[in-house]
């Protein structure tokens, strides 16, 4: 029998391995199927599983870790925060604003510079602290602006120094004006600059006066 007279009618009489091949094509259409419908979700799924069973594993070391050696992290935590309440409590518990701009303005004279303006600035409370900005503009030359800034490191009480900037007057661009001023060791500068001072915040002060009361009733009791 020819493959042109293979036809569904004549089914029943076709040779075996007719038969064969469109039994084998049936099946591997069939496998096609479950593959595409339903293994391949499966092995997406079980990848998912996969990536989250080493997360879980990942995770649950790190935990593991942490649980071991809680006690270990609470005793650092607790010299951490006694060492925090240490310096915070060196902090002044006013800011003595005069007193402060009295010694800024000697050093900055002491230095040869000349005060434009001394501007105190809203007070910050932050979590554990206050910090009072005062913006200062002075004009000098190079040397006596870094002695200033050299002199305020030295101050007694914390003062830090941030968002400065330095200017100097126009001069004539000519190449003879411009190599005098390269040669020059008093071309007087401009520099403003925020000096921030800093004192015990209110929430503090409470913090340590309960704790100052609660140790006086362990005491008594």
């Amino acid at each position: 029998m020819n493959v042109e007279d293979l036809t569904l009618e004549n089914i029943g009489i076709w040779p075996t391995w007719a038969k064969v091949v469109v039994v084998g094509l049936v099946c591997s259409f069939i496998v096609g199927l479950f593959f595409f419908f339903d293994i391949k979700p499966m092995r997406s799924q079980l990848l998912q599983a996969e990536l989250a069973d080493k997360e879980l594993r990942a995770t649950y070391e790190i935990k593991s870790e942490q649980a071991a050696n809680l006690d270990e992290y609470k005793a650092q935590v607790e010299e951490i925060n006694q060492r925090i309440e240490g310096m915070l409590a060196q902090l002044p518990k006013t800011l003595d604003v005069p007193n402060l701009i009295e010694d800024i303005s000697k050093m900055g004279i002491s230095a040869g510079l000349e005060f434009k303006s001394i501007r105190p600035q809203p007070e910050i409370e932050q979590d554990y602290y206050t910090e009072l900005p005062l913006a200062i503009t002075v004009t000098g030359t190079y040397h006596q602006l870094a002695e200033f800034v050299s002199n305020l490191a030295s101050l007694q009480r914390i003062v830090t120094l941030d968002d400065f900037t330095i200017t100097r007057p126009k001069v004539d661009r000519s190449i003879q004006r411009l190599r005098e001023v390269a040669q020059s060791k008093n071309i007087q500068l401009s520099m403003d600059i925020t000096a921030k001072t800093y004192k015990q915040s209110r929430s503090f002060k409470k913090n340590q006066s309960a704790g100052q009361q609660g140790q006086v009733t362990n005491a008594s009791n």
